[in-house]
């Protein structure tokens, strides 16, 4: 509908602003009304050319409308009102919609596929745990997030490299590695006890299974906590927790392109080469031993450490290195990174600096999510049943399924507290949310299945312009709205956006599929239902592809 009124609507509005030297809007808005008695479409347009033009909104209303329906196919727009302050409203025929359903099944695995971003090198972070343990279900919100983001990203054309940031070197690797040793010493002496100096130290299951690795592969030659024993513990552990979180993201069908170390913004010098870049900006300086950043020269009220004065740097100071690392040396215009809350005070900080290292910060677009609380029978649960022990992403796979568990995530928005309702996610029925809109797409897979097993052919090609119920109509609409909630979706960066229009899509399949029957109808009813069908399932395939989710043909 967009599409067709757009180009009417930029004559009309040129033959109205031209005699007044007054600019055409460049973008027109038009949404769908509320209130479903005043049509299919609405602008507001002579209301914002009220001031530029000197003129009455509703004045300006009538000469866009006179001249509209001058321009415009009267057998395709019935109606164009004016309503209110000088909204105008729009009426479309009934048979507008079915006839636009052949692209739809044309286009089939790449409906809602769109070029905006062609061209446009786009590098998405998330997950970015490091190797000293298991995911849990924090980690789980940001790679679900991040990865629909990615996905999303792709459908609208982007050049997409999906990254992962880990630190695998300092004090917590160290840590990780005296645990492991620990633990490994425990096998051959019980007696063998965690101290009060090792607080610090990582006290999981998993410790233990690492170690256990060790003890099969070296036997005793491991005892003695020398530097070249606990770096083969650390290294080990490293190993053992790295496969761990990969094959957790390969069953949420999660992968990453780049997994980027943070070290080697050390070892290839990016840190020392940003510290000297912020220098020359005068932005750098000496204070009681440690190296400050001159915030307040950027417009920010502290400044701040970013080389402590025992030489250590502050996570500022890599951050810095990495965002100016993607935008200056591997030319990435578009960077969005997926954050926890407990990140908000230091975006600004890197943003500013990223600034006066010359970057433009516009390209970098921060994703915060809050955090998740999981809850049962109204209550907060923190551990598993099952595993007697903290809830790990795995644990949520394990006991509600890859699908489901990865759903839950995504089907609130980003900046909301999330919590994942155990109870519903445990449901086995329509009223778990992600079942809601697989069974939709089950169901309509199994009406056509049923049709070819009763000898039915499906033809190639329906007169749709006969679906004329409001049922229909109503399907067919968000059916055609499809790419324009996916190119919505790049624009916002927000997930939910597709699954709750999925949610939309999937009540309206189930309300046609009440209303109006299919098989046994007359032939050019049943064909034209049979492509009304096809297209239902091809966007509810497609969305739930974006979301990385499956669309099962049987349930």
């Amino acid at each position: 509908m967009k599409s067709y009124l757009t180009p009417f609507l930029s004559e009309a509005l040129t033959a109205i602003c031209s005699p007044f030297g007054a600019e055409v809007p460049s973008e027109i808005t038009l949404e769908i009304p509320r209130n479903a008695e005043h049509g299919d479409l609405s602008t507001n347009v002579a209301m914002t050319l009220a001031k530029a033009l000197k003129k009455n909104p509703r004045e300006i209303a009538t000469s866009l409308v006179e001249s509209l329906k001058s321009r415009v196919d009267a057998t395709i727009v019935t109606d164009i009102s004016i309503a209110g302050a000088g909204f105008i409203n729009f009426t479309f025929a009934k048979d507008f919609y079915g006839k636009r359903l052949s692209a739809v099944i044309a286009e089939g695995a790449k409906y809602g596929e769109n070029k905006q971003g062609s061209g446009v090198k786009a590098n998405v972070e998330y997950v970015s745990a490091n190797p000293t343990g298991l995911l849990h279900v924090g980690h789980g919100r940001n790679a679900a997030i991040g990865d629909t983001i990615a996905n999303i990203l792709v459908w609208n054309g982007y050049d997409v490299t999906r990254e992962y940031y880990f630190n695998n070197a300092g004090n917590q690797m160290n840590n990780l590695g005296r645990s492991v040793h620990l633990r490994y010493l425990q096998h051959f002496d019980a007696n063998v006890e965690f101290s009060e100096e090792d607080k610090g130290l990582y006290h999981g299951e998993y410790i233990k299974d690492i170690a256990q690795t060790l003890v099969v592969k070296h036997g005793e030659v491991l005892k003695e906590p020398n530097e070249a024993n606990l770096t083969t513990c650390r290294k080990a552990a490293e190993e053992w927790c790295f496969a761990t979180i990969r094959a957790t993201m390969k069953r949420m069908n999660i992968h990453h392109d780049v997994y980027f170390n943070e070290d080697s913004l050390y070892t290839d010098g990016k840190v020392n080469d940003t510290i000297e870049h912020l220098r020359d900006k005068g932005v750098v300086y000496e204070k009681d031993g440690a190296t400050w950043l001159a915030l307040s020269k950027m417009g920010m009220t502290d400044d701040r450490v970013i080389i402590k004065s025992s030489g250590e740097p502050t996570y500022r100071l890599p951050d810095i290195a990495y965002h100016h690392d993607k935008l200056s040396r591997r030319k990435f215009d578009l960077v969005v990174d997926i954050f926890g809350a407990d990140h908000i005070a230091t975006i600004p900080d890197v943003m500013a600096a990223v600034e006066t290292l010359g970057e433009d910060k516009s390209k970098v677009r921060v994703v915060i999510h809050q955090f998740v609380t999981l809850m049962k029978d109204g209550e907060q649960v923190k551990m598993s049943k099952r595993t007697g022990r903290s809830y790990t992403l795995d644990d949520l796979m394990e006991e509600f399924g890859e699908d489901v568990t990865r759903f839950f995530f995504i089907m609130r928005g980003v900046s909301t507290h999330l919590e994942f309702d155990l109870n519903l996610a445990e449901e086995q029925s329509e009223k778990n949310p992600v079942f809601y809109l697989q069974y939709a797409h089950a169901r309509i897979a199994s009406v056509l299945r049923t049709a070819e097993e009763r000898g039915v052919t499906i033809a190639a090609t329906a007169n749709t312009a006969l679906l004329l119920h409001p049922s229909e109509i109503d399907l067919i609409k968000l059916v055609l709205r499809f790419p324009e909630i996916v190119s919505r979706a790049a624009e916002t960066l927000e997930p939910q956006g597709i699954a709750e229009f999925l949610r939309d899509v999937a009540a309206a399949f189930h309300k046609f599929y009440h209303d109006c029957r299919i098989l046994g109808e007359a032939d050019d009813i049943m064909q034209a239902r049979f492509a009304l069908l096809n297209a239902a399932k091809t966007v509810l395939k497609n969305g739930l592809s974006i979301l990385g989710i499956s669309a099962p043909e049987k349930m």
